[in-house]
């Protein structure tokens, strides 16, 4: 398929930019939605244990439950990545926004018969880099879950 500069624009270029705006919004709230959830927890917790006693013994299992469910949500912070990848994908998207408007504007290194060229392989550029990232990390992953299991 070949593309002209407003379906590039269009098609890749504007698709990618809101792709990965939508996905550094979704990665930014369960980052902070469960950064919170682990504040309140923590905090309740010596409040709780002003309540034990050996006569209030839920008191001590809700205790030992907030415990887990704060053990639990740094599990899941750290194994979904939501403050990295909220990172990521909101610099790959402004990354991504800065190219369009320098090119829209006829900006250097979009100066020249070729400018159209340079898009392409600046954003190409970008997104591929982002890939190799996600591939890396999943490498990584994979080789410290064998290294568990062996």
């Amino acid at each position: 398929m070949h593309y002209n500069q407003e379906d590039y624009l269009k098609d890749r270029l504007d698709h990618q930019i809101d792709w990965y705006s939508r996905k550094s919004s979704f990665h930014h709230k369960m980052y902070t939605r469960l950064q919170i959830v682990t504040i309140i927890a923590a905090a309740s917790i010596p409040f709780l244990s002003g309540y034990a006693s050996d006569d209030t013994p839920i008191i001590k299992v809700l205790i030992g439950l907030i415990g887990i469910v704060i053990a639990s949500i740094t599990a899941i912070l750290s194994l979904n990545k939501y403050q990295e990848n909220w990172m990521s994908y909101r610099q790959t998207s402004e990354a991504l926004k800065h190219e369009k408007y320098l090119y829209l504007t006829m900006t250097d290194p979009y100066q020249g018969e070729d400018a159209f060229q340079v898009l392409v392989q600046r954003v190409e550029g970008l997104i591929s880099n982002e890939h190799d990232q996600w591939t890396q990390y999943m490498k990584k992953h994979q080789q410290e879950e064998r290294r568990v299991e062996g």
